[in-house]
């Protein structure tokens, strides 16, 4: 069974997260929705990973570990 990962790029390479979508969502729906979310997030005079992580997690999305490899660069 396979699983529909989001890379959530950041300027700083420590921020760089990765989601799994809810299977009951398409990529561009996933996509519009997330893009709102942060920018919802954003709106507060403070925020954090964990307040776009909540509302993400209510609406079937889950963080992901992973390490990040070396640059190709």
């Amino acid at each position: 069974m396979s699983s529909n990962l989001m890379i959530l790029p950041a300027n700083k390479y420590t921020n760089i997260r990765l989601i799994k979508m809810p299977e009951d969502i398409e990529e561009h729906e996933a996509y519009r929705y997330v893009t709102g979310l942060i920018a919802k997030v954003e709106e507060g005079p403070e925020y954090s990973w964990d307040d776009v992580l909540d509302l993400l997690e209510e609406r079937g999305f889950e963080a992901i570990d992973f390490v990040l490899g070396p640059s190709l660069d």
